[in-house]
């Protein structure tokens, strides 16, 4: 610790509200939601968020004016961190972090007793660095390695490998990307897109908790962010791109998410995360919030692409014990997962799962300790918390993908490439199918094998767990035959996840 925080430093917090009546995805009964009729159903009671209005100007707090505080239920309070502490009760101090400086709270969060029950949230008090971007550069490491380095694939080769439709490119579809970092150049995106012989998709940028399209050094996120637009934009070059840019905070993480879901001008039908880490380094209230905005999202047909991680089954954890990336753990995201993918003339010839050992990365995958088994896992035994990856597809660098960043071309890989890759498959496919998919789970594991629209991975591991026949907690159903998917998928209903959760 360095010290207590200045008190005259201004700080914005994000107080979230609950639903004003608790979201039951099966009441829904497959029905997707206007964004107006999801406010006026389950967005915050106006009367709750003129309680905290009057909480602020009781606390010398200014309230941020926003359109979206109802639907978002969210309500942003700036203040000097005097007027905060004592309006919460908490103490914050400054602290050193090799990655960054940053604010921490001492004490529980305490507010008013006609607070106290209609708040589900308090985030901004705390500042520190929450997730890691989940992208790697390919890096040579020995002679061994020159043979599996020659393989690299543009966005589109790969689409190609795994048959995604031909006869749509997104049009009509919005594909929302969340970074937490980083920033890209718009003469990047013209160029890269003319040498795949594309036309570049619109990309747009939303600023989020004052979070901005930073572009800096291809080695920084850089990385991150012109993968993610790279690989969604050449899978769907149809599509607009919308780019949300939010501090590296779990206060800024939760207000991309609810930002995008909630987006009425953009109106995305996907999202893609390359974003998370382990569940240890996360706060419970964080998980469960973030996973209520996944729900919400699953009511207005919004699909969630998350990247499982790339640190296998330990998935870095401090103390090595096996662990699930959040917020791919969330039961109601889409959790991907990566393989190392080999091809000749255009058809797959080897696809296990990415590890490429100690000094190298792997798929995540295992077990929630947060979320309970999923009723569309049932099926699957052994297990008690949600599993994860849900999907997977090519993440390995020495298979990797062709990117150029900040004028710089490059090989990339890692669970970051397949998020935006499924994304790009959503959003061919709601076109295709003339709907919105949103929350695809239920629907993905209810499909027959072994003609399941899968090429099932049964041969690797990443640490802890091997693949084998079927859905498994390396690269979970497997990597994806679009044309087959198109086939056989429909609108999945917005059933619930979990039993006995209350949901």
């Amino acid at each position: 610790m360095i010290g207590p925080t200045d008190p005259n430093q201004l700080v914005e917090v994000s107080v979230v509200l609950k639903q004003r009546r608790q979201l039951r995805l099966p009441d829904l009964q497959g029905r997707i939601l206007s964004h107006d009729e999801f406010a006026a159903a389950y967005g915050a009671e106006p009367e709750h968020v003129e309680r905290v209005h009057a909480f602020a100007r009781a606390n010398n707090l200014e309230v941020i004016p926003q359109d979206d505080e109802v639907a978002r239920r969210t309500v942003k309070l700036q203040g000097t961190v005097a007027n905060l502490e004592k309006a919460f009760s908490v103490t914050l101090n400054d602290y050193e972090h090799p990655r960054a400086r940053y604010r921490g709270r001492t004490g529980a969060i305490h507010v008013t007793t006609d607070l106290a029950d209609v708040i589900e949230g308090v985030f901004g008090l705390d500042n520190r660095p929450q997730a890691d971007p989940h992208f790697r550069l390919r890096k040579l490491t020995g002679a061994s390695d020159a043979a599996a380095a020659d393989i690299s694939y543009t966005p589109v080769q790969v689409a190609q490998l795994y048959s995604f439709p031909q006869d749509v490119n997104g049009a009509g579809q919005t594909i929302g990307i969340i970074e937490l970092g980083g920033g890209y150049q718009p003469t990047d995106i013209t160029n890269y897109f003319q040498s795949l012989n594309l036309t570049a998709p619109t990309v747009t940028s939303v600023s989020v908790d004052h979070g901005t399209n930073s572009p800096t050094t291809p080695d920084s996120a850089d990385g991150e962010v012109m993968l993610d637009i790279e690989v969604a934009g050449a899978v769907a070059p149809g599509a607009h791109i919308v780019v949300y840019f939010a501090p590296n905070t779990s206060q800024g993480f939760q207000d991309a998410m609810s930002t995008a879901v909630h987006d009425t001008n953009n109106n995305p039908s996907v999202v893609s995360i390359s974003w998370g880490n382990p569940e240890s380094s996360w706060t419970a209230q964080s998980m469960q919030s973030m996973d209520q905005v996944a729900q919400e999202a699953a009511a207005l047909g919004v699909t969630i692409t998350v990247a499982s991680g790339d640190n296998g089954s330990s998935d870095g954890s401090t103390d090595g014990s096996n662990q699930a990336d959040f917020p791919a753990s969330s039961p109601h995201v889409l959790g991907c997962g990566g393989t190392s993918l080999v091809s000749s003339n255009g058809v797959i010839t080897s696809e296990t799962v990415w590890n490429d050992g100690t000094d190298g990365g792997a798929s995540g995958g295992g077990y929630s300790t947060t979320f309970a088994q999923p009723t569309y896992q049932a099926a699957i035994t052994g297990q008690t918390g949600r599993g994860v990856p849900d999907v997977a597809g090519d993440a390995d660098p020495n298979t990797g993908y062709n990117i150029l960043v900040d004028g710089q071309t490059g090989v990339i890989g890692g669970t970051s490439a397949v998020a935006p890759l499924w994304a790009g498959l959503i959003a061919l496919l709601n076109q295709k199918l003339n709907t919105r998919l949103g929350f695809i789970n239920p629907a993905i594991y209810a499909l027959p094998e072994p003609d399941n629209g899968f090429n099932d991975i049964t041969e690797g591991n990443n640490g802890a767990y091997s693949a084998g026949p079927g859905w498994d907690p390396t690269t979970g159903l497997g990597s994806p035959i679009g044309t087959a998917l198109a086939t056989l998928i429909t609108a999945p209903p917005a059933t619930s996840p979990s039993s006995g959760t209350g949901y």
